[in-house]
């Protein structure tokens, strides 16, 4: 057995039955090794930031992680982007990049670079397996890193040669060493739980903040009834990796994207509880605006971090509280009616909460064309929404590829810009080839509209014709039914609120990829 198949089977055997990838001649022998070990599903990518970007939605959906297969240095720089993404959103992924063989690397060839430097900017764990003996005991490790908690975004990096080689010697291991890393950590902080649990019993005002594992499950239904219970606030993070909500779900808002919105919802609050969530900051620094969003004098309280048992947290603190299960507010079944007349960012998402169906999962980087998304599909059926966690965009369609990948059988639903669609449009065609149930609805305003209101929030008072140029898609307009149709997906264009009702339906209805094109005015 060679390298290859030995760390394929070990990852196999570990629970990792899934590879996105994007290979080139260094990885051909882990290629070759999928006809050997055919339990490894193999979902070939146009683009590393398609397959980094699939990890990532995979682990959101199915708690655990997928591998990616990356070529070399510049493979995984161009995944950086969507592996920043799985770093903020803690989705557990096991990169394996290709190196030249060791033998080789005396010569400089033209692809040789200092992977382990770009591995670092988003890996907890970084390793070079040295030999084929000790490929699978490495990949063991990698796969160790990455489950945590918090789930992390682990590298290794594979010479060609430890690849090839005979003596790879597989690690057997229980199908759910790989599984879910929503579970454990550090047992809770009895003085920390003691001082949070006093704080929401002090007549305060005070504001529970959650994210990552607290944003599904028996978690989120726990910290509603603390909420409840207290009357403390309950926001989610502005941009959380997987938020269940819908009818019978408790309704948490999410903290504004700018920071003035977010001051607000913030105002007034004497005590701010976190439950795997981090304190609120402004997204990026702002002429005489400050950078820390909590309020003068608020204490903040954190319950849970990412390494932290959130579960067992929450469950302390309700216990402390003496909180009756099931005493918070669930929302309300409600849909919007379907829209008529002129297509706008508002008709697309009221048609959107119209029509989402029961248990579907949205992959949202709608960015401003999505503003009234949140609000128009409160009360539509149970869903999850997956978010741009670490904000580079891109993400969306590589995160849709992944969610439905991870989550068969679900229809997955994704909300997408134009501007962000063109990063990783390469998605459209692994979806097409994987016959992935996913409907992207893109929502085309021409423009880089969020640009243009950073451009007045930076403070630049009169931006000129050149500036404004920079930030327009509309030279030439870009078509992208032609686009998504080369791709492989049946796609359709919609200028009215009628026919986008029309497409979306249609989509929704019909198995595998769609493309609903929403011509749409700037909001901005």
């Amino acid at each position: 057995m060679n390298g290859a198949q030995a760390l394929i089977r070990t990852l196999v055997d570990h629970g990792v039955d899934t590879c996105f990838m994007n290979p080139g001649t260094s990885e051909m022998h882990f290629v070759a090794a999928l006809d050997d070990v055919t339990a490894m599903h193999g979902v070939l990518a146009l683009f590393e930031g398609v397959a980094t970007g699939a990890a990532d939605g995979y682990a959101r959906m199915a708690g655990q992680p997928a591998a990616t297969l990356l070529h070399l240095g510049p493979g995984l720089g161009n995944g950086l982007a969507n592996l920043h993404n799985a770093r903020r959103a803690h989705s557990p992924v096991v990169n394996v990049v290709g190196d030249h063989a060791i033998t080789h690397r005396p010569y400089d060839a033209q692809l040789q670079s200092d992977i382990e430097t770009v591995a670092r900017n988003v890996s907890t764990f970084v390793r070079t397996s040295g030999s084929t003996a000790e490929l699978a005991g490495d990949a063991v490790a990698a796969l160790a890193a990455a489950v945590g908690p918090p789930g992390s975004v682990a590298t290794l990096i594979l010479p060609a040669d430890v690849s090839w080689s005979e003596g790879g010697v597989p690690i057997r291991g229980p199908r759910t060493a790989g599984a879910t890393a929503i579970l454990g950590g550090r047992a809770p902080d009895e003085a920390v739980l003691g001082a949070a649990a006093a704080a929401l019993r002090s007549g305060q005002r005070a504001a529970i903040m959650i994210g990552g594992r607290a944003c599904s499950g028996q978690a989120l239904d726990t910290v509603a009834d603390i909420a409840a219970a207290t009357g403390a606030k309950l926001l989610a993070e502005t941009f959380p990796a997987r938020l269940e909500r819908g009818a019978g779900r408790p309704p948490v808002d999410r903290l504004a994207y700018l920071a003035e919105f977010a001051a607000m919802q913030l105002e007034g609050i004497s005590h701010l509880v976190l439950v795997d969530a981090k304190s609120p900051v402004s997204f990026f620094a702002y002429p005489g605006k400050p950078s820390d969003l909590v309020p003068d004098g608020c204490a903040v309280h954190l319950v849970a971090g990412p390494g932290d048992d959130a579960h067992a947290a929450v469950a302390a603190l309700a216990a402390l509280l003496e909180v009756n299960e099931g005493t918070a507010p669930r929302q309300a079944a409600g849909t919007p009616e379907a829209p008529t007349g002129a297509l706008t960012s508002q008709s697309v998402c009221q048609a959107l909460g119209a029509l989402l169906p029961d248990d579907a999962i949205v992959s949202d980087e709608g960015n401003t064309s999505g503003l009234f998304a949140a609000g128009a599909t409160a009360g539509a059926p149970p869903h999850d929404w997956l978010t741009l966690t670490g904000g580079a965009i891109g993400q969306g369609l590589p995160v849709a590829v992944g969610a439905a990948v991870g989550a068969p059988g679900r229809r997955v639903v994704a909300l997408e810009a134009d501007g962000s669609a063109l990063y990783t449009l390469q998605a459209w065609w692994t979806m097409a080839r994987e016959g992935l149930d996913v409907t992207t609805v893109l929502l085309n305003n021409h423009s880089y509209a969020v640009l243009n209101m950073e451009l007045d929030r930076v403070g630049v008072e009169t931006p000129g014709p050149r500036a404004r140029e920079m930030l327009d898609l509309g030279r030439p307009s870009i078509d992208f039914v032609h686009l998504a149709t080369g791709l492989g997906l049946h796609a359709a264009r919609a200028e009215t609120a009628e026919e986008f009702t029309d497409e979306f339906a249609r989509a929704l209805a019909t198995p595998g990829p769609s493309v609903v094109e929403a011509i749409v005015p700037a909001l901005l």
